[in-house]
């Protein structure tokens, strides 16, 4: 599964695109966010790329999880969203 990875700095505007085109390409798409501010960012553009897929027929969901990763040599705890279609 491809990783988005985002930041505070990140513009949803720009990951909703690449989560969208994730999404359609390749089923489905994680999200990395470490911090509010990160997580702010990710939980806008899942809301905006659902704005952006719901045209072809597609519905998001979003399943939250932790996840430990390894930045400058220390061990980090992140927030990971999946984001995949719903399976009916």
């Amino acid at each position: 599964m491809d990783i988005l990875k985002v930041s505070a700095k990140s513009s949803p505007n720009s990951i909703a695109g690449a989560l969208a085109s994730f999404i359609k390409e390749k089923g489905a798409v994680e999200i990395q966010a470490i911090g509010a501010g990160a997580l702010n960012q990710a939980v806008k553009a899942v809301a905006i790329a659902r704005g952006f897929v719901a045209p072809s027929g597609i519905e998001l969901i979003c399943i939250p999880a932790f996840t430990e990763v390894v930045i400058d040599g220390e061990e980090k705890t992140a927030i990971k969203l999946i984001v995949e279609p719903r399976r009916t």
